[in-house]
């Protein structure tokens, strides 16, 4: 174990000011005397505005997140949130933090550790987490009635997969002690694989050949075998995702595609398009794995990347850059999961395509998401301050005008938050009228969504860049509708169906097949597309213990897509979901309905505003420099602030960032 001393040292370098004003000037020292990299892909780049060049140098390596002096900042907050915590501050200071979602509560635990005093406030009256929600009996929902018939049973309305290629997320599951388990990404053949062997271990493997391990070096562990035998339903043409990578032209042709077209899939299709951008920061290996270039061009490819394509949307990018045709981009944004965010940035969707491996493992907590941030909650529980809404804030900074400033000063408190109880809302349940309360400390750390900060009275007034970056930064919507049946009926065999549907009363097996029966699915895990509203379905990955049934992610849906679904009450909404879901599997799952379907818009979210942050064209660029960047005592953390919008890992980032940040302050 280092030494307190030792381990500041190691901490000092990685402060959010001196990163942020020393990355650009390095990266241009260490690109130095490099070979200049040749022109790939399209027409060669015009004449570079140097400012923007370096902006995009600046934030490749955030993107990568390569330090100052060169380092794997992932390493550091590994050390920091697994390993070994912060070193002990000798300068304990009041922090308040603002939110306790997942990074509120790690930056709010790890500064804690550290011996700082520290107030979570959270304006949700009932539950911690945020967007890390999940439908289940627990204390958090205690006075409401059961989210589903059978209480054991749970579904997420928010976060719900964990990929292999996040090391802070899966580490700080092991180490809390909670059980991960495979989410079937796509729907696997039972009894294949050896999933019940010791879990593999979480491996990050760094840039600078370093290697972080937790967990057992040899295990017999595998993953069962995709099976691909759930559904694309299109243009009234229903093909297992199996035949449709086999033999993909009757899907294609119901899209007007025709020639060569037919004997190509959406996803190859997408993949051919993006290959010549991937180009700039990676080449072919001999297995014919790609394989990032060296440090500096690795580097310098993720700059250009930027600089070329951060004003182009998905859509642009296909039409005008890879020449596909208006019929294949819809088929591809149909099958790919891409057509409610074909307008929006184009960085944002090659970033999920090019930095996630096809041959990804996804993990999901046995018990729901839920349990992560409730796992965290008792190192902190004595500091979170529940139904408490910031409303506003002062702080003190002595390098811009605070005349308007009523109560902070250089020699007092450096911040003053003012909030208010909630007595309503989409999960606060205080009941109770608005009361006042203040907290005053030496720094805060703001975790909320900057679609909720907006509404937030802030004195003096952040900086230009971050007051645009609050109004204009895009906030996705995203819907879920959730129906909980009786029986597995996903699972089914034919014979399955009929002893089942007889059970209920005789002869309902051949009620319902007079009615056009549907076709026996068969499937674990995994998830059918659509065109029709529902877009995408999901399939619990695994049974809940002691439960026959199961419940069914019947709608999920972004942007466009997800605003219709919003235009409906509850209640609409689950009806029809239950019969888009007919429109593949069949009327007859409707006998194991149990008409419990609880629903998540995270947009009409008073505390979320939105799914998650997800750029517009040209926001990244233009946008992204001051959202990380301090306001004098003032630091963000929270997925928007890294660029992994709405995933954990994002968070987690931030959050050891910010604590670090507030720790090494002076």
């Amino acid at each position: 174990m280092a030494t307190d001393e030792a381990r500041q040292a190691s901490t000092d370098g990685l402060g959010r000011r001196s990163f942020l004003t020393a990355a650009a000037g390095l990266t241009a020292v260490s690109l130095a005397g490099t070979t200049a990299l040749p022109d790939v892909g399209w027409a060669a780049t015009p004449a570079r505005d140097p400012q923007r060049w370096e902006r995009c140098l600046r934030l490749a390596r955030e993107l990568l997140l390569v330090g100052p002096k060169g380092e794997d900042l992932k390493l550091e907050y590994l050390k920091v949130l697994i390993d070994e915590g912060l070193p002990r501050t000798s300068r304990p200071k009041k922090v308040l933090v603002v939110g306790a979602g997942i990074s509120g509560l790690v930056a709010g635990m790890l500064l804690k550790q550290a011996g700082h005093h520290v107030t979570i406030i959270e304006a949700n009256a009932n539950r911690v987490g945020g967007r890390i929600k999940t439908f289940r009996s627990g204390p958090e929902w205690t006075g409401r009635q059961p989210f589903f018939a059978d209480v054991r049973q749970y579904a997420e309305a928010g976060a719900m997969r964990l990929p292999d290629f996040h090391p802070l997320a899966l580490a700080l599951v092991d180490k809390l002690g909670l059980k991960r388990r495979l989410f079937y990404n796509v729907d696997i053949t039972p009894g294949t694989g050896n999933d019940k062997a010791p879990l593999p271990p979480v491996v990050y493997r760094s840039f600078t050949g370093a290697e972080w391990r937790r967990g057992p070096r040899d295990t017999d562990f595998r993953a069962p075998t995709p099976a691909a035998r759930t559904w694309i339903h299109t243009n009234g043409n229903l093909t297992r995702r199996a035949d449709y990578a086999a033999r993909p032209a009757q899907t294609n042709t119901g899209f007007g595609l025709s020639g060569k077209d037919l004997t190509v899939t959406a996803a190859q299709m997408l993949d051919a398009a993006l290959e010549p951008v991937r180009d700039y920061f990676s080449v072919r290996g001999a297995n014919g794995e790609r394989v990032n270039k060296p440090v500096p061009q690795w580097i310098e490819g993720w700059a250009r990347v930027l600089y070329d394509f951060d004003g182009h949307s998905m859509e642009r990018f296909l039409t005008e850059q890879a020449g596909l045709s208006t019929n294949a981009v819809d088929l591809i944004g149909t099958v790919e999961n891409l057509t409610s965010r074909l307008a929006l940035s184009f960085i944002h969707s090659f970033l999920t395509r090019s930095l996630v491996s096809t041959s990804a493992t996804y993990w999901e907590i046995d018990g729901g998401t839920a349990r992560l941030p409730y796992a965290l909650l008792p190192s902190v529980k004595d500091e979170v301050r529940m139904n408490r809404r910031m409303t506003r804030m002062e702080f003190w900074d002595p390098d811009r005008d605070c005349s308007g400033c009523e109560h902070v000063r250089k020699d007092g408190p450096r911040v003053w938050i003012e909030t208010v109880s909630e007595s309503g809302g989409d999960d606060s349940v205080s009941g109770k009228p608005a009361e006042r309360e203040v907290f005053t400390g030496d720094v805060a750390i703001v975790t909320i969504p900057f679609s909720v900060l907006r509404h937030v009275e802030v004195t003096p007034g952040f900086s230009y860049g971050k007051r645009r970056a609050i109004t204009e930064l895009h906030y996705d919507s995203a819907t879920k509708v959730l129906l909980e049946f009786r029986r597995r009926w996903w699972e089914f065999t034919e014979q399955d169906w009929q002893r089942e549907l007889n059970a209920i009363r005789p002869g309902l097996y051949d009620h319902y097949r007079e009615r056009g029966k549907g076709e026996a699915t068969g499937t674990v895990g995994g998830g059918s597309v659509t065109d029709g509203p529902n877009r995408f379905m999901y399939f619990p990955s695994h049974p809940v213990q002691g439960s026959p049934g199961g419940v069914v992610l019947a709608s999920y849906s972004w942007a466009d897509d997800a605003n219709r679904w919003d235009s409906l009450d509850d209640a609409e909404r689950s009806a029809y979901a239950l019969r888009g879901l007919q429109a593949i599997y069949g009327r007859r799952i409707e006998a194991f309905f149990t008409g419990h379907a609880p629903t998540q818009s995270w947009l009409r979210n008073r505390y979320a505003g939105g799914e998650a942050a997800v750029f517009t064209p040209r926001q990244l660029t233009e946008l992204q420099p001051s959202i990380p960047t301090p306001e004098g005592p003032v630091f963000f953390a929270g997925d928007h602030v890294s660029l992994k919008h709405a995933w954990i890992e994002g968070a987690l980032e931030t959050a050891v960032q910010a604590a670090i940040d507030v720790n090494t302050r002076t």
